[in-house]
């Protein structure tokens, strides 16, 4: 008997290697990709329930914290649900705050597969940086600026007027704030990161420094609600000490160029 012929990987009746089944094949792989998406998102939604849940045991200490950099100002209510609306804002503020390592670990970790494997040693020393980055934002939020910033706007205008601060519109203010500022720190992470997969290079990143400078005082007039010039720097300026450490870091892990072969004498 003779060999049989050779087996050839058919869909619907078509070899492997037609246009229809690489199509298709493309069109699988793409599937694959939203499912794993969407099995990283699920992941978030029950991270974020989590500690969303865990929060509402811990209100009144959390929100004893926060009220701190008011000082004795009296906060109040003046509509029927905003009580528990602000019960409510804060422990999901709090949920995203606490699960935000995580949500940036899951974003990492969908596009560690179209890594090489050096680049994902990467990925695997930038994530307790995420953390400690986002950490270190909010502290500065909290310490550094929410203090001078709340107390200009709630003297501000006192000598004509009872400040009554809605308890709503505070904790919206405070929570905005941490969490616009806990999101910037993640800068110098960013730039070092993208500066070892080669999408940027510390000398790119130096070329838009006056770019970025305007941009850090663009940026720090939309996250603080002042409109004095201080409290705008207390944002802008560590806004730039990140982006220059975000260079000095990219300077330290980009790949370096292979040398170019020099030509033979003679030119051979």
């Amino acid at each position: 008997m003779g060999k049989p012929p050779p087996v050839r990987a058919r869909v619907e009746g078509r070899p492997a290697d037609s246009p229809t089944v690489m199509s298709q094949s493309k069109k699988l792989t793409v599937l694959g990709h939203i499912r794993e998406l969407r099995g990283r998102l699920i992941k978030c939604v029950i991270a974020f329930i989590i500690t969303s849940a865990a929060s509402l045991f811990l209100f009144e200490p959390i929100m004893a914290i926060l009220k701190a950099p008011a000082g004795d100002v009296q906060l109040i209510f003046i509509e029927v649900t905003e009580g528990i609306g602000v019960y409510m804002r804060v422990c999901l503020v709090t949920g995203i705050i606490i699960a935000m390592p995580y949500f940036i670990y899951q974003l990492l970790m969908f596009i560690t597969p179209a890594l090489t494997r050096s680049e994902r040693r990467m990925v695997y020393m930038v994530l307790p940086w995420v953390t400690i980055m986002f950490a270190g934002g909010v502290a500065f939020g909290y310490y550094v600026l929410i203090p001078p910033a709340t107390k200009f706007l709630l003297t501000f205008g006192g000598d004509i007027a009872v400040a009554q601060i809605r308890v709503g519109n505070y904790v919206t203010f405070v929570s905005r704030l941490l969490l616009a500022i806990g999101l910037v720190f993640e800068l110098p992470v960013l730039t070092t990161f993208l500066a070892r997969i080669g999408v940027v290079t510390s000398q790119w990143l130096a070329s838009k420094r006056r770019i970025a400078i305007v941009f850090a005082f663009v940026l720090s007039a939309v996250i603080t609600p002042t409109i004095d010039p201080f409290n705008q720097g207390l944002v802008a300026i560590p806004l730039i000490i990140l982006y220059e450490m975000g260079i000095w870091l990219a300077k330290l892990v980009q790949k370096k160029k292979a040398p170019e072969p020099v030509p033979a004498a003679g030119g051979e």
